[in-house]
């Protein structure tokens, strides 16, 4: 599972082109970014997105995608701050992209987006790093999530993130 922070609606779009061109990937995102523009559609499909209503607790799609993650060997992509960072800094990450990975017994590996100017910018520079994979033991919340759990793994991928900016800033 890659874990991106999110600064940009070309996120999704740099992280897939940076390594994972090709590949069959579940992508997550919100149902209204499928109704911008046809082409955006086209694209969407095309590259493996999965449309979530937020808020819905859509939970056959959920499953849905991490069917396809264990049977067919796909990646993930999910932003675990659930929307974008106005001022490039990282938000507060939500618990989802967590309980997706605890479910599928994936290893999430965190990914930092870098922006030259810290937002995205006509003609900012991007950098795309990947970090040390968060091993699936570590990310297991088992039968009952844990407050406490959930906060000691939003911990761990928020401290890669910091790392990966630190090692790699303009």
């Amino acid at each position: 599972m890659l874990a991106p922070n999110h600064i940009s609606g070309m996120d999704p779009v740099f992280v897939i082109i940076s390594r994972f061109w090709g590949r069959k990937m579940v992508i997550l995102a919100k149902d209204e970014l499928m109704h911008i523009h046809p082409f955006i559609t086209w694209f969407f499909r095309k590259v493996g997105v999965i449309s979530i209503q937020r808020g819905k607790g859509q939970n056959d799609v959920l499953d849905e995608a991490i069917r396809e993650m264990k049977d067919e060997g796909r990646s993930m992509l999910i932003f675990p701050e659930g929307t974008r960072s106005k001022t490039g800094e990282t938000g507060r990450i939500k618990s989802g992209a967590f309980v997706v990975a605890s479910a599928a017994h994936a290893d999430m590996i965190p990914c930092r987006i870098i922006y030259s100017h810290g937002t995205m910018r006509l003609f900012s520079r991007v950098r795309i790093c990947f970090g040390k994979p968060i091993p699936a033991e570590k990310l297991d919340l088992g039968e009952i999530r844990s407050a406490a759990k959930l906060r000691e793994c939003k911990q761990m991928l928020a401290d890669s993130w910091q790392q990966l900016y630190e090692e790699n800033k303009f």
